[in-house]
């Protein structure tokens, strides 16, 4: 489960969150008021007065984050259907529905059913989780998405939420516990995101503290670490994910420009995410089958 960050809003947009402030003139903008730039993004007065001018009348906005909202669609659409087949039960959190237990990770069932890697990160326990994790997931995919294009982005959201997986089944190796808790959410996917962000951000020379950045990820961490119930494998393994898968999102497309970029970068960071999977399920086979 992701804690919500505390976010200065947007000085065009007051009931809008603003976590990237123009590098202009410093003034916190929503992501609908964000113009690209050649080092970061500026806000609708600069971008009309600085260098690099828009046509009078016709703002330059970000793309449309289509697959970050396919992505929240999905996990609503998974958890109107838990509550619906499990009962309202399900709804507030206070349990993980039949559904979220058979299908969410729990590591000494992965050698048999691997699946559970990728299904427990549609899955969520109660409406307060999936509402806090799919506003953080709309915020960082519609800066993300439109930077890294849609096959790089659906490539890191992928590999994160496999090595948060891993992360969860190192952490439960390392707790040697006799009652191993079921991990639902898509948590480690998201701090995966917050990872490829700090990267992203660096590659632009954006500031991390000035944008935000950086204590937005502080923040998410301390809830991370103090707040009970908290999957701290599966976060910390997410964001160490997004960081790596990151790197080879930025830098394959400079070495290898166009469609092809975009493919052998996408490929690259899909083999962090089966290397992953990959290394939990033996992890698992090794732990709990051969015990």
């Amino acid at each position: 489960m992701t804690a919500p960050a505390h976010v200065r809003t947007c000085y065009r947009h007051p009931d809008r969150p603003a976590g990237i402030t123009c590098q202009r003139c410093d003034r916190p903008i929503c992501p609908s008021c964000m113009h690209q730039a050649s080092v970061g993004f500026h806000c609708p007065d600069c971008a009309r007065t600085g260098a690099q001018r828009v046509q009078r009348g016709v703002p330059r906005s970000l793309p449309r984050p289509l697959l970050t909202q396919v992505l929240v669609a999905v996990n609503a659409v998974v958890f109107l259907a838990d509550v619906v087949v499990t009962g309202p039960g399900s709804f507030g959190g206070t349990t993980l529905s039949d559904f979220a237990l058979d299908a969410g990770l729990w590591p000494p069932a992965t050698p048999e059913e691997p699946w559970r890697l990728v299904t427990s990160g549609f899955l969520h326990a109660g409406i307060l989780h999936i509402a806090l994790n799919m506003w953080v997931l709309l915020m960082m995919g519609r800066i993300l998405e439109p930077a890294l294009g849609r096959l790089r982005f659906a490539a890191v959201y992928a590999a994160s939420l496999l090595v948060g997986s891993l992360g969860v089944t190192i952490f439960d190796v390392v707790a040697d516990s006799e009652r191993i808790a079921v991990t639902v959410g898509a948590s480690g996917a998201i701090f995966g995101l917050m990872g490829a962000l700090v990267v992203v951000a660096r590659d632009r020379r954006v500031d991390l503290m000035r944008t935000g950045i950086l204590p937005t990820i502080g923040i998410n961490l301390v809830f991370t670490l103090t707040i009970p119930g908290i999957s701290i494998g599966g976060h910390l393994g997410g964001l160490v994910g997004g960081l790596l898968t990151g790197l080879l999102a930025v830098a394959v497309p400079r070495r290898v420009a166009g469609p092809a970029g975009e493919a052998v970068a996408a490929a690259a960071i899909a083999v962090v995410g089966l290397i992953a999977a990959g290394t939990a399920v033996a992890l698992s086979a090794a732990t709990w089958t051969l015990a």
